[in-house]
């Protein structure tokens, strides 16, 4: 049994961290403290004035721990570690890092490489993040590589140097290409430290580096690589203009943090700032922030958000005071070799600079409300949706079906998800027409809904195993709702079908009118009409047009590919081209027909008939 006061009494007077605890041995707080005793017995005290998040943490406390630390610097550094590690549930928690990737440069290898991970390792190569937004890094990425050209491919150097020949981005000049021997070990150290120096924002250093290449270059007569280092002293400088130019009298290194909030969720807006000029910034989206003041959210943030950082500024200037800043100052400091210091300006140029990235702040939050807003439209159509389909459940995941083919030949289903309210593209699936040729729409989606579920069985089957994890099964889980492009006759095949293979699942056919536009939905017991104002015609309208879109432009894809196929034989035209097809419907027919079937075919003469049989002769992969 805890006996609170006797624990309360026996408390050290040493730095530490305290470790709250509910009736269910659950983590929910834990803090720092430069005195355990004078920090922790402050929760328990009746009369202090508390917030409400301290009075409704205290009001769910079962027991406590606690872990004497050496200094309160060190007792920072592992409240941060618990807190990442146990994500408590009054403690403000910024987004699991995990999630956010990083560049890495492995400038510790011999021979370095660029990636992008999602794992910091003491491992001593460079880490650029973490990048909230995968748009920031991709750009960043095409941007390295674009200036830089690193090579990309799996090729082990120096083992691989002089093996085989230079791939296609050699070729087409996105690549310097180590593999041929024509680039020393100092020379290709040389890109990647350039490449660490222009991800660090040192551009008048870089640029340095290489008008010095240039000039060297350029007095060796060697005028393709000298062109080659203008361009990107160029494109360096290019970067440089656009880039808005913050403090001209003071060239350090600084963060600017701001903070924007509203009920339950802020958003920390950083900008990062090198050599005077903004780098980049990031938006960072902080839960569970109802009942703790702006102090707290921003002092909580950046013990987060530096706690592994790969780069640490020598400033750091806040919107708020940050609580213990001489303790985090020096916990910084510390972690970076160098004094940091922390700072809440309150006039001149670092105050406008504050309030402008406060200014950015606010737009993520306000972005951050309309995405919420869409997202319960959203749940809001499909509650509509269940209750006037009269579904059992609401219809989370949606699949619809439809079948493509021109005059009866190549038939294709396709088979696209929307998942709550919205295309997820990654899940569609083609379906080629096995079973049969010719134009038998019913045939053809009987075939497609058949191999769907038979995919999905055999992966329940494989997940019951433990032979396939379920987040790699390709047609699970099963959709709550189906949609046919198709009338009754459809969905009385396929009804027939799932009642077959004992597979529950409400279906409805999607109807559309003389203009084939879509006009309302058919069941079992009869068409429904909706309102073509209604958010669930909308969104069935949406639906369809995308399962339609989705099939017919796989067809063309592959009658381009048919078409592009035959263009390649000589004495091939357009006429003889779709005289083919006509004939043979498919690519493999034409291929597997005989020289005297070919001869047949009107418009074809006995030369290209020879043509096109000794083309797939000599092509039999293609």
């Amino acid at each position: 049994m805890f006996d609170l006061e006797q624990e309360l009494k026996n408390l050290p007077e040493d730095p530490g961290v305290y470790i709250m605890h509910d009736k269910d041995d659950k983590i929910i707080y834990v803090g720092k403290a430069k005195i355990l005793k004078n920090r922790v017995r402050q929760y328990f005290q009746k009369n202090s004035n508390h917030t409400p998040k301290v009075l409704a943490m205290v009001s769910n406390v079962a027991y406590f721990e606690y872990i004497v630390t050496d200094s309160e610097t060190e007792a920072l550094a592992l409240e941060c570690n618990l807190i990442k590690k146990h994500r408590p549930k009054y403690n403000i928690l910024l987004k699991d890092d995990k999630h956010y990737p990083y560049i890495k440069v492995t400038i510790n290898e011999p021979y370095p490489k660029v990636l992008k991970v999602r794992r910091l390792l003491k491992d001593g190569a460079k880490y650029y993040g973490p990048y909230v937004s995968g748009i920031t890094i991709k750009n960043t990425l095409e941007l390295v590589q674009k200036l830089f050209k690193p090579p990309t491919c799996h090729r082990k150097f120096p083992d691989d140097i002089r093996k085989g020949r230079p791939c296609l981005n050699y070729h087409i000049n996105n690549c310097f290409a180590p593999c041929t021997g024509k680039v020393s070990k100092e020379e290709y150290r040389q890109v990647f430290f350039n490449i660490c120096r222009f991800l660090d924002g040192n551009h008048k250093e870089l640029i340095a580096e290489l008008t010095e290449q240039m000039m060297k270059a350029s007095q060796n007569m060697e005028y393709e690589k000298a062109a080659d280092l203008r361009d990107k002293i160029q494109a360096v400088k290019d970067i440089e203009e656009h880039q808005k130019i913050i403090n001209t009298d003071k060239q350090n290194d600084k963060d600017v943090i701001a903070l924007a909030r509203e009920e339950s969720v802020a958003f920390c807006e950083v900008f990062f700032i090198r050599n005077g000029k903004v780098i980049g910034r990031e938006s960072y989206k902080i839960d569970n922030t109802q009942h703790s003041t702006n102090e707290e959210i921003l002092t909580d943030f950046v013990k987060q958000f530096y706690q592994n950082s790969e780069f640490i500024p020598e400033e750091i200037l806040t919107e708020y005071e940050v609580d213990d800043s001489e303790a985090i100052m020096k916990w910084l400091s510390g972690i970076r070799k160098r004094k940091v210091t922390i700072a809440m300006p309150k006039r001149g140029e670092k105050l406008h600079l504050v309030e402008m990235v406060r200014k950015n702040a606010d737009i993520a939050l306000g972005n951050y409300k309309i995405k919420v807003m869409k997202e319960r439209e959203k749940n809001t159509v499909l509650d509509m949706m269940q209750e006037q389909l009269r579904l059992e459940k609401r219809p989370y995941r949606i699949e619809a079906y439809d079948i493509s083919n021109i005059q009866g030949t190549d038939n294709v289903g396709a088979m696209v998800v929307f998942e709550n309210g919205k295309p997820a593209k990654r899940k569609y699936r083609i379906f080629k027409i096995k079973s049969f040729e010719g134009a038998d729409d019913y045939a053809a989606m009987r075939e497609v809904i058949y191999r769907r579920f038979r995919h999905a069985l055999e992966e329940e089957e494989q997940v019951e195993k433990g032979t396939l994890l379920k987040r790699n099964a390709k047609f699970l889980p099963l959709p709550d709702l189906i949609l046919l492009d198709g009338g009754k006759g459809h969905l009385n095949v396929i009804t027939e079908l799932l009642d077959m293979i004992e597979v529950d699942i409400e279906t409805f056919g999607m109807v559309k009118n003389d203009k084939h536009r879509t006009r309302g939905l058919v069941s079992k017991n009869g068409e429904i009409e909706l309102s073509a104002t209604s958010p669930v015609f909308k969104l069935i309208t949406h639906i369809q047009d995308e399962v339609h879109d989705t099939a017919i432009s796989y067809h063309r894809k592959l009658r381009g590919k048919i078409n592009s196929e035959l263009d390649k034989i000589n004495g091939i035209g357009e006429k003889r081209r779709k005289a083919l097809l006509t004939t043979f419907k498919t690519i493999d027919k034409i291929k597997e027909a005989t020289l005297d079937e070919l001869l047949n075919v009107k418009e074809m003469d006995s030369k290209s008939a020879q043509s096109v049989y000794d083309y797939f002769r000599r092509n039999s992969d293609v």
